[in-house]
């Protein structure tokens, strides 16, 4: 007979080699299965790859591009890292947060370039450009013509868009192209005149609008706007038939006829619909760099949303044609800019 004090040994002996037996076992088929079975720790410095989901969405996009955007301009990888790279140092300076993958309406005033990009920015992945169009910005010389502002402009409910009427004004020219084109109102922004003292600052409606395709699309690719974003008529159409920046309108149509009314009845939204008008300046003069603020104490309202959407003073209630005169530029061919020194 054994004594209890010889069995405690043995017992506990005989645990732990159960114990290495089931590690190793548990190791063993750890290394056995296959690398997609569990997923990888991420590496320092890198981020998450974005959700199959949101992959999908952006192909699907990327291929309608390609499909209703006659000329479409697709990047190279350096062209689509600089596009990336100026449009996440805008959206920092401008306290915009990407709380969600989203698309962002990108614009290069520079002279040299003048082109926009649709650009999807998730939180937590690498940003992709999925391809853009050439488009005409501010003239900076010319009575009531404006340097197009740079900056982060939210595109709200604050204030209501409108559609082109199609007509034409004294020149024989449609300023915001045929009828039924969408016109994106980014409200009033402070902005340099091409006119009076060097450097002046005045208040400009910000407008982001086709033109006239039989005249003025011609010149899209050259600075040659009033201060407003020009873009192609198939572009308009594309970011108006998809809702590329119409997330919170959207949203309000559920809830108001006015906005629903606007929205076009057979419309594929996306997804990833955002609200934001970037607009860069890659320039290396720099005199041009961030030229909404050659004085010292003028405010580039774009890098602040905030104080933009309270300076324009306008609300879903209010509809487009309650702005008065000055918010209906192109229709009746009156100037769409306040002259203000």
């Amino acid at each position: 007979m054994i004594g209890a004090e010889t069995m405690l040994p043995q017992r506990v002996a005989t645990r732990r080699t159960v114990i290495r037996l089931l590690l190793t076992a548990a190791l063993c088929l750890a290394s056995a299965l296959p690398a997609s079975a569990a997923p990888a720790a991420p590496v320092a410095g890198e981020t998450a790859a974005p959700a199959p989901a949101i992959d999908e969405e952006a192909a699907r996009l990327g291929q309608a591009l390609r499909q209703e955007v006659p000329h479409l301009i697709v990047d190279t990888p350096d062209s689509a890292r600089a596009w990336i790279e100026y449009a996440q140092a805008a959206i920092a300076r401008g306290g915009y947060k990407i709380d969600r993958p989203q698309l962002l309406v990108v614009v290069d005033r520079n002279p040299r370039v003048q082109q926009m990009r649709i650009v999807l920015a998730p939180p937590d992945a690498p940003w992709q450009s999925l391809g853009g169009s050439k488009v005409s910005t501010g003239r900076p010389r010319g009575f009531e013509h404006f340097l197009t502002p740079t900056g982060v402009f939210p595109h709200t409910d604050r204030i209501l868009d409108w559609r082109a009427e199609g007509t034409f004004n004294e020149n024989h020219v449609r300023g915001l192209g045929m009828e039924g084109m969408r016109v994106w109102d980014f409200g009033w922004q402070r902005a340099v005149k091409g006119w009076g003292p060097p450097g002046g600052v005045g208040t400009m409606r910000l407008l982001l609008h086709a033109t006239d395709p039989a005249t003025l699309e011609r010149r899209i690719g050259s600075a040659a706007s009033d201060g407003c974003v020009r873009i192609p008529t198939a572009m308009n159409r594309f970011l108006d038939l998809h809702g590329v920046l119409d997330s919170d309108y959207e949203q309000t149509a559920q809830r108001n006829a006015r906005f629903a009314a606007l929205l076009l009845p057979g419309r594929m939204p996306t997804a990833l619909a955002g609200s934001a008008l970037v607009i860069i300046d890659s320039s290396e003069d720099p005199a041009l760099q961030g030229s909404t603020t050659p004085p010292a104490a003028a405010l580039n309202q774009g890098s602040a949303p905030a104080q933009s959407r309270r300076a324009v003073g306008v609300n879903a209630k209010r509809s487009a044609a309650s702005l008065g005169p000055l918010h209906r530029p192109h229709r009746f061919a009156a100037s769409k800019h306040r002259r203000r020194a």
